[in-house]
């Protein structure tokens, strides 16, 4: 963006200078480069602090004043958080102290006696401000953007959980019902049939409803997890003694504590974490044995899911569908956690979530895993 010109806006100048005839001599160098000023000067901290309520293009700074020095007033000007370049024009300045004040913030430095480039250096430094300027409003606006995308994803996911756990409600007051009370039904009949063949037909239907019964009992126990009931601790015991027997992949769970106050929510984000990574060892890594660990230490829960499979390469994470991983991550976020994941190809794979408990690092996610008004488990119990 061009410096300010005669032909645009006037230059707005705050000028700390106790000499009023360094003050009107700086002045004069700059309109002869062709700006109209409007100019401020200020002697005192007090009138500094007082100016800088006011916008201003650029800060020009004497760097010794009576009470005041130019290193005081770059570090006021830091801390009020205006985006306004600063300038040190001094009588004399040493080459120490000049790189002193350019690491703490200052666009540049001139002496009194050589004013020859104060209209390149006061324009360079207000163009370099612009861009700092948009590229500050860019950052922010692509971390409100992420911020948005977050609490979006994090809205989804909560609506997945409300979702599946009506969908698991349905399931066992409707679907569950009806077959409980069609296998009743079915032993009822195989109990007073006189018939061979009407017998052998009504046990195959028996048969028939008793897999029904489970599949239900498993697709609801995917869905809404009744198990987490019991605590995340037998939870997960049980999580990893079904994944051994349906897939035949050794599968090991310690605990640092057998039972875990944990605030609402964690345990079914740890719970869904567990189960995406297990999912992930039986689909994609070839592993033969695998190994969860859970512990609570220093206010901090850790579940660490690790495997002795193929392991990611760099392209596996990169994938532009990889979503299994980056739910993993929302979901996280959902509770003020996060999610480590290493890995190395014939190494196997480690994925970590860690969430602390403190109350500052929770969120409300609008969903309660720890109340239910049914028991899955509880169906076709009775024949």
């Amino acid at each position: 963006m061009p410096a300010p010109t005669a032909s645009s806006r006037p230059l707005r100048v705050l000028h700390i200078e106790d000499s009023e005839l360094d003050h009107e001599l700086t002045l004069a160098h700059l309109q002869r480069g062709g700006h109209v000023v409007h100019t401020r000067r200020v002697e005192s901290e007090a009138e500094f602090r007082a100016a800088l309520q006011h916008d201003w293009d650029i800060v020009l700074s004497d760097f010794n004043l009576p009470g005041f020095s130019g290193l005081i007033a770059l570090e006021i000007l830091k801390e009020s958080g205006k985006l306004v370049p600063f300038i040190i024009v001094s009588g004399e300045i040493g080459e120490d102290t000049a790189v002193e004040a350019m690491r703490n913030g200052a666009s540049d430095y001139l002496l009194k006696n050589n004013l020859a480039r104060l209209v390149p250096a006061v324009e360079h430094a207000i163009e370099a401000n612009e861009t700092r300027r948009a590229r500050v409003a860019a950052d922010r606006e692509v971390a409100a953007s992420r911020q948005r995308l977050s609490e979006l994803a994090q809205h989804l996911q909560t609506n997945i959980e409300m979702e599946r756990a009506a969908i698991a409600r349905e399931i066992h007051d409707d679907v569950g019902g009806s077959l409980t009370a069609l296998k009743f039904d079915l032993a009822w009949i195989a109990r007073h049939s006189p018939t061979p063949d009407v017998l052998q037909r009504v046990n195959s239907a028996l048969e028939t409803v008793t897999h029904a019964i489970e599949a239900s009992q498993r697709i609801m126990h995917n869905l809404r997890p009744a198990i987490l009931e019991q605590g995340l601790v037998a939870a997960l015991q049980w999580m990893t003694a079904r994944f051994e027997k349906r897939t035949g992949i050794q599968c090991h769970f310690r605990t640092s504590h057998e039972t875990m106050q944990l605030p609402a929510g964690v345990p079914l984000v740890a719970y869904r974490t567990a189960q995406e990574a297990l999912t992930n060892v039986s689909k994609h890594s070839g592993a033969a044995r695998v190994s969860i660990d859970l512990s609570l230490a220093r206010g901090v829960l850790s579940l660490e899911v690790s495997d002795n499979g193929r392991g990611l390469s760099a392209a596996d994470l990169a994938k532009a569908r990889s979503f299994g991983i980056r739910g993993l991550h929302e979901r996280a976020g959902t509770v003020g956690g996060w999610v480590d994941l290493s890995s190395r190809p014939g190494g196997g794979t480690t994925l970590i979530l860690s969430v602390p408990l403190h109350p500052d690092a929770m969120s409300s996610s609008g969903f309660d895993d720890t109340g239910t008004d049914h028991d899955p488990s509880a169906w076709g119990g009775a024949t």
